[in-house]
């Protein structure tokens, strides 16, 4: 199942939202992880192994990726698009 997302900056420079066009996170609450050993969400293990990753926030069909500060969006971007790639492929 191919998945559509489209990445937005934010007000902080270290964070970017991805809005897909199918529900990433189901239920009604939010979901915040820190590292990869907290979760068996299969994008948001994905995305916590990246290198540059500090943490993720997901909601419905949005995901903010929190970049650490050293981390560039430039190398960071690809890799969170491979994620999604391999996770919803």
């Amino acid at each position: 199942m191919a998945i559509n997302v489209q990445a937005d900056a934010t007000p902080n420079p270290n964070a970017m939202k991805f809005t897909a066009d199918q529900v990433l996170f189901e239920g009604s609450g939010s979901a915040s992880f820190k590292n990869a050993d907290e979760t068996d969400h299969a994008l948001a293990k994905e995305l916590l192994t990246l290198d540059g990753v500090d943490n993720i926030f997901g909601f419905q069909d949005f995901v903010t990726v929190n970049k650490k500060p050293d981390a560039e969006w430039d190398a960071l971007l690809p890799k969170v698009q491979e994620a999604f790639e391999k996770v919803y492929e």
